[in-house]
């Protein structure tokens, strides 16, 4: 059978060759055609993922591995056609291996890219800058023209993993863990400073707080000793206000008393004591008789005094039961110049 059919999906782009000449070409075409004089082309519009591997050295000259994948797409299947053979058998398979070739020639072309950027890296910057490491590919490949001559649009450059040698590896850890650890001990140390000046600032408030309760209770001392002193002024005012009125009291007493005994001031004391209602009594006058003695004790050289006499001092219900007789008392005086 000499007549052949042609359906393509539509992320494939379809070209019909007859004598040289490009005789219908586009996506999605359903066509029959004359197999003897008729050759197939069938590019792949869909996006397309190859990984990579790399292995590459940085500044510091430590070898790393780089894996990750490419992804990209047609743009121009007509300039992809013209470089690499795209066409197929009957059956629908390429006739070369041409298209396999494309994914090594971008994943080369991306090597490429990636060897300069990072060859002007150090490891530590290549570790912890894999965005910076795809946006700087990504740009290069979209202005390679080996890339542009192929018809072809990267579309991402992602990097999975970027791991250095299993000793570098090791260092790395060894830095980052020990960081880790200086970190955690400043920390520790911070948390300790941080405690202390907790502390410390704990200490100064009850310092502060006993400084305010002293400065207190002194005022309330003083204010004590204050009401206390007002207390003793106005006790002390009261008392030489008492003072004050019982001198006055006294000297009006004094004066009563005074202008009381100013009519007898001169008189004998004898003279009241006789009109007196007393004067008559026998004891009485006993009594001042042995006065006037006394007052002339020095007149008189021999006294004596009966026992009837003192006797008769004593009260009557006292007195011994003894015959009347009348008291006497012989007083002989005598001139102490006799002597």
């Amino acid at each position: 059978m000499f007549f052949g059919y042609m359906k393509s999906t539509p992320t494939t782009y379809v070209m019909q060759y007859r004598d040289g000449e490009v005789v219908r070409e586009g996506a999605g075409l359903s066509f029959l055609y004359w197999k003897p004089a008729t050759t197939l082309v069938a590019v792949p519009l869909s996006s397309a993922d190859v990984p990579f591997a790399f292995n590459e050295v940085t500044r510091d000259f430590q070898p790393v591995t780089i894996q990750g994948q490419l992804t990209y797409r047609v743009d121009d299947p007509r300039k992809l056609a013209g470089l690499l053979d795209y066409s197929i058998t009957p059956s629908g398979r390429h006739r070369s291996e041409d298209p396999e070739k494309l994914a090594d020639r971008l994943v080369q072309a991306a090597q490429v890219r990636a060897r300069a950027v990072v060859q002007s890296l150090s490891l530590r910057e290549v570790l912890v800058q894999s965005d910076m490491l795809e946006a700087r590919v990504l740009a290069a490949l979209a202005e390679a023209e080996s890339v542009k001559a192929l018809g072809v649009h990267v579309m991402a450059f992602s990097v999975l993993s970027i791991q250095p040698t299993p000793e570098m590896a090791r260092a790395l850890e060894a830095a980052a863990r020990e960081g880790l650890q200086r970190e955690a001990d400043e920390a520790i140390y911070a948390r300790r400073n941080a405690a202390v000046e907790q502390e410390r600032r704990i200490k100064e408030s009850e310092l502060a707080t006993e400084l305010v309760v002293e400065e207190r209770q002194r005022q309330i001392r003083e204010a004590k000793m204050a009401a206390d002193i007002a207390v003793e002024e106005q006790r002390a005012a009261l008392m030489e206000r008492w003072v004050q009125n019982e001198r006055q009291s006294a000297d009006a007493r004094a004066y009563t008393l005074e202008k009381t005994l100013e009519p007898v001031r001169n008189m004998d004391w004898k003279t009241p004591l006789a009109t007196s209602s007393n004067g008559g009594d026998p004891a009485l006058n006993i009594a001042l008789a042995f006065r006037e003695m006394g007052e002339n004790a020095e007149r008189i050289g021999e006294l004596n005094v009966s026992p009837d006499l003192l006797r008769s001092l004593l009260p009557a219900d006292s007195r011994p039961h003894k015959p009347n007789k009348p008291p006497r008392a012989e007083v002989q005086t005598f001139d102490p110049r006799d002597r």
